[in-house]
């Protein structure tokens, strides 16, 4: 059974960092496209960052592009989020997602599909 666990959110102030982790089982994740989606207080959930290894560089969306990074431990089986440069407007419940049949371009750019989430961990920034 695929399941993903994340952790890591918390309250941090503007430019601040924090790392996400979100650990897998039930599937290897070096082989699959996994990544990071957020979803702010009305607003649709939105894919942040997704990676595979054979999709060459990981995908960013601009809001995010070189203040966020995404990685992966084999050993672990665990991906991570780290966030830098932190503003009030990455506020969200963040998710961690795969999709077994698809790369990760496709994978960040929609919420359908055969996805399975995690429960979300929530980051608020603010002072």
């Amino acid at each position: 059974q695929v399941q993903l666990v994340e952790s890591g959110g918390g309250l941090v102030q503007p430019g601040g960092s924090l790392r996400l982790s979100c650990v897998a089982s039930g599937f290897t994740v070096e082989y699959y496209a996994i990544g990071w989606f957020r979803q702010a207080p009305g607003k649709e959930r939105e894919g942040i960052s997704c990676i595979s290894r054979g999709d060459g560089r990981p995908y960013y969306v601009d809001s995010v592009k070189d203040r966020f990074t995404i990685s992966i431990d084999d050993a672990k089986n665990t991906v991570y989020l780290q966030m830098n440069s932190l503003n009030p407007e990455d506020t969200a419940t963040y998710y961690c997602a795969t999709d077994l049949y698809v790369g990760a371009p496709l994978l960040c750019s929609s919420t359908l599909g055969s996805r399975t989430w995690g429960q979300g961990t929530q980051v608020t920034v603010s002072s």
